[in-house]
């Protein structure tokens, strides 16, 4: 976190104010504090000290209502606790709760009203403080890890996990939902430290999708993110996500990315149908990563061979030889891939020369030249039939082989 800036700000904003203040993050850890208080009741105290707010005071304020308010919160003192009132100003960006700075009422104050007649005045350093905490804290907070980890879990497959899961209130009746899995075509590998890569693609998944209403929940994990659409049939939602996404992953891991890809699951209206959307999803993504013809934004239906691939051989090494004999001949006489990629996109193309000369920027006669040598090496036509079925399966098959394991 910029912890200098939050600090800074967060004396800036009492300053103003004129009183004590505190920030805490979403699960009651103290980030920031002002130094001026001209009184500090036993709670502000404690939570000083020790850096928690401690259960019971917790409690009185959830009870308050403040996990879900948008606007200041009244929380009334209690005696009992050995607190003052206090005013609750949740810090939003987007939508999106990043945490909650606390005003504490002076001892002399009966009601918060002055405090609340204050607060537009330091509009300005509220939304700089929440634009600081969401760029640095709100992937690190436990209650986003466990709820991420929950939703892998239900992604996995485990019952338990999806029907709790299944209960969550941005969840609940708002199916029927599509799985997306969003990759990194070129670095979904990651970096040597697991740890670092799973968070940069849980905080870019994160940022990407704040904002956007038909994403309802997102995760990240070493080499992917996932994120739960609400099902739609237009892609602008899932388009917008790709850029955020693109911009976020290249500043947080200080690399280029260049192509990211979504992989589109069929909708699904039951949370029980969760892990094969999943598995759909990774399936769209993957054959995008090895066949860029599909594009970014990838619906499982439109992968064609490459779900038969999938679904016929799931190990790592599977679908490694393709074991063809009229495709190992081509292989064998084709040294300087003149021949392979001209018949690739003669099929991908509905055997258009005229379009695969346009793509390689070749001659029409250029195409016909190296389709009669690719008939003279195999003794038949490889745009008839089954030696086109058969090629062509090759050829897929051998792009899948080199599919991202994620």
């Amino acid at each position: 976190m910029q912890q200098q800036g939050v600090e800074q700000l967060v004396e800036q904003v009492a300053q103003k104010l004129g009183r004590g203040l505190s920030l805490e993050d979403l699960d009651g850890v103290l980030l920031a504090y002002s130094s001026n208080q001209s009184h500090a009741d036993r709670v502000r105290v404690n939570f000083l000290l020790s850096k928690k707010v401690p259960a019971d005071v917790s409690a009185w304020q959830l009870s308050h209502g403040i996990a879900t308010a948008v606007r200041p919160v009244v929380v009334p003192a209690n005696p009992h606790l050995g607190m003052l009132g206090r005013v609750c100003v949740p810090l939003m960006v987007r939508g999106f709760r990043v945490g909650y700075l606390w005003v504490q009422q002076e001892s002399v104050e009966e009601n918060p009203t002055a405090i609340l007649t204050q607060l537009p005045a330091v509009a300005n350093e509220l939304e700089m403080l929440s634009a600081l905490l969401l760029d640095s804290n709100t992937a690190e907070s436990e209650f986003r890890r466990g709820r991420e980890r929950e939703f892998l879990a239900a992604c996995a497959g485990e019952k338990n996990a999806v029907a709790a899961v299944a209960g969550w209130k941005e969840i609940q009746g708002r199916g029927p939902w599509q799985m997306v899995t969003v990759l990194d075509a070129d670095g979904w590998a990651g970096g040597p430290d697991p740890i670092a890569s799973t968070l940069i693609h849980r905080s870019a998944a994160l940022q990407a999708t704040i904002g956007v209403d038909a994403a309802l929940f997102s995760a990240g994990t070493e080499t992917h993110s996932v994120v739960l659409f609400r099902e739609s049939t237009g892609r602008a939602n899932h388009a917008q996500v790709l850029v955020h996404y693109q911009l976020e992953l290249a500043k947080r891991s200080g690399r280029p990315v260049h192509r990211i890809i979504l992989g589109i699951s069929e909708g699904f209206a039951r949370p029980r149908e969760l892990a094969e959307a999943y598995r759909e999803s990774k399936l769209a993504a993957q054959a995008a990563a090895v066949d860029p013809q599909l594009g970014e934004l990838v619906d499982c239906r439109s992968t064609g061979v490459y779900q038969l691939l999938a679904s016929a051989g799931g190990g790592a090494g599977a679908w490694v030889d393709p074991s063809s004999v009229y495709f190992r001949m081509l292989e064998d006489h084709d040294r300087n891939s003149e021949l392979i990629p001209v018949l690739e996109l003669l099929y991908d193309n509905d055997g258009s020369v005229q379009d695969v000369a346009a793509k390689l920027h070749l001659h029409r006669s250029s195409i016909y030249n190296r389709l009669g040598r690719i008939r003279q090496l195999l003794g038949v036509d490889p745009l008839k039939g089954m030696p086109r079925l058969e090629l062509h399966s090759a050829l897929k098959m051998r792009r899948w082989a080199a599919r991202p394991r994620i």
